[in-house]
């Protein structure tokens, strides 16, 4: 029972730890992708009127596209079950990027509205701390130290490629 509960405190650690990566990698460059949104006349009258919302309509606003993508969720899961294995991978990827673009970006436009809420505040500092903890383990890790190292070496390989086929391009 022991070994048990301890595997499945280690599971639902590794899944929240790999959960959290993909937030902390995807979050900002989404966020800024979204913001080059806010360049379109009509986006950005739609940002200054979820700027000026009060706190609990902010709120609302910042949890929508959450509750909008679980059926498209559920359905990439119901794809799954009947043997569309890729298709609802796939589909559950574009979901996950999708709302982290659209929630980063609502949580920038929401968050002085959100923080009003001493409730929201105080549960987001604990959130942070918690996260920030894990994330704090994360990165103690040798595996994660290891890969990126590699993704470093990787990324400044590409970067020294695509400057090498922009100079052979050049006129």
């Amino acid at each position: 029972m022991h070994f048990l509960k301890r595997f499945l405190k280690t599971l639902l650690h590794t899944t929240l730890a790999l959960l959290l990566i993909f937030e902390e990698w995807g979050w900002e460059p989404l966020a800024r992708a979204m913001d080059r949104l806010a360049r379109l006349p009509l986006w950005s009258q739609l940002e200054k009127l979820v700027r000026r919302l009060p706190p609990y309509a902010a709120l609302l606003v910042f949890f929508v596209p959450m509750l909008a993508l679980l059926p498209i969720k559920l359905l990439a899961v119901y794809w799954i079950t009947q043997g569309h294995t890729v298709l609802g991978l796939l589909v559950v990827l574009a979901a996950k990027v999708l709302g982290t673009a659209i929630v980063a970006r609502l949580f920038q436009l929401t968050q002085p509205a959100l923080m009003r809420l001493a409730w929201f505040s105080h549960w987001y500092g604990r959130w942070l701390v918690w996260k920030n903890g894990i994330m704090a383990q994360v990165r103690a890790a040798r595996s994660w130290r290891l890969a990126h190292a590699i993704a470093r070496r990787g990324h400044r390989m590409a970067q020294r490629a695509l400057q090498a086929l922009r100079q052979a391009f050049r006129p």
